[in-house]
């Protein structure tokens, strides 16, 4: 019995198989208007999936690619840019602090390093360790240690007319982490009040390249959205 049934299922499977063949070359090849317009938007769906999966494959971070909203990178990064992001041991230097991935200012002028056409590496970090609060794309410029007394490596230029440790809230340092600054800022961040030294799993990632005012409709967006009222998780 269970053979003379056989050849019914697989006749009946085949007919099957071939109706939904039938239908997605119908679909494929069709010129009917809106059958067309459903099959470009699902081509476009599929090309911008496999883009944002190759570039988390080579990222390794969620999203790969940022928008930046202020000009304290500027000139060497821009309001508007969008910034390829990495993990921050992912493609790192030689030269990097040991279990950071993250070359700092220092270090790299010691070797004729650049990166974003100064020295060191360009960080997103969470300020503070706070993760709740907006990221910060700036430069690392140099590794402190617990207690040590980083006025004495530091740019006088950047120091906002203080002089000596005791004047500076982070100073001794309190705890390991990077000195940082934005290009485009008077002073580090650990003066200016925007963030403690940055310890190393306050790093959220190493900005890699950018792409020249691509991020303007990222911004566009968001800026629609936030007038709207809509609650809208855009990466």
């Amino acid at each position: 019995m269970r053979g003379s049934e056989d050849p019914e299922r697989v006749s009946a499977a085949e007919r099957s198989d071939r109706g939904v063949r039938d239908w997605i070359n119908w679909g494929w090849h069709t010129d009917h208007a809106t059958v067309a317009i459903v099959r470009e938007i699902a081509i476009s769906v599929v090309i911008v999936l496999a883009i944002a999966g190759l570039l988390f494959s080579m990222s390794g971070v969620w999203p790969p690619l940022v928008a930046v909203e202020s000009d304290s990178m500027e000139p060497n990064i821009m309001t508007g840019d969008l910034v390829f992001i990495v993990e921050p041991d992912r493609f790192a230097g030689e030269h990097a602090i040991n279990g950071t991935g993250i070359v700092p200012g220092d270090r790299a002028a010691e070797n004729g390093s650049t990166s974003f056409g100064d020295a060191g590496d360009v960080i997103i970090f969470a300020p503070d360790g706070n993760f709740e609060r907006t990221p910060i794309i700036h430069r690392a410029k140099f590794y402190v240690e617990e207690g040590e007394d980083w006025t004495e490596r530091a740019n006088p230029t950047r120091m906002g007319g203080m002089s000596n440790c005791d004047a500076i809230s982070n100073c001794p340092a309190p705890h390991d982490g990077f000195i940082t600054h934005g290009d485009n800022t008077a002073t580090y961040d650990q003066i200016g009040g925007n963030s403690a030294p940055v310890k190393a799993d306050w790093v959220i990632a190493r900005a890699e390249l950018r792409v020249p005012f691509l991020g303007r409709i990222r911004l566009f967006v968001d800026d629609v959205v936030a007038m709207s009222g809509v609650g809208l998780l855009i990466g």
